[in-house]
């Protein structure tokens, strides 16, 4: 068994959200942020619907996402209303890859007071998504 006491935990929270065109945003993530697909079940038919797809961070970690769904949908919060933080490495030079794909910047990348180098924006559809090269708290044993 592993010692996991003073190390940040490995990501194991997948954040799941709906989207008004599931296909455009998962082209926007990859784009704009690099996520990458790695699975997407779907378009079935004309609609273009797309039931379940998952996106991998390449630094760790990955979201889920799909289609908005018809009548009560109690898996996720309405679409433009999901927020994450996403660590990254180097967050100077994602925000000019997010703004050249086209996400609206929201906070430049700036120093916070915790260590971190920061900055947000939004994705087509509304959500916010921050990035930062903060990596979580360690454990305490």
């Amino acid at each position: 068994m592993s010692d996991t006491r003073d190390t940040a935990p490995s990501p194991q929270v997948w954040p799941c959200l709906r989207a008004r065109d599931a296909r455009a945003l998962i082209d926007f993530l990859a784009a704009a942020f690099g996520f990458e697909e790695v699975v997407c079940y779907g378009p079935d038919g004309a609609d273009g619907r797309i039931d379940h797809a998952e996106l991998a961070w390449p630094e760790g970690g990955g979201i889920m996402l799909g289609s908005i769904r018809d009548g009560a949908d109690t898996f996720a919060l309405p679409p433009g209303t999901f927020g994450a933080y996403v660590v990254t490495s180097d967050p100077d030079t994602l925000c000019e890859r997010a703004r050249a794909a086209g996400a609206r910047i929201t906070a430049e990348p700036h120093d916070t007071d915790y260590g971190s180098r920061d900055f947000a924006a939004r994705d087509p559809e509304g959500n916010l998504w921050s990035f930062g090269t903060y990596r979580g708290a360690a454990r305490k044993a």
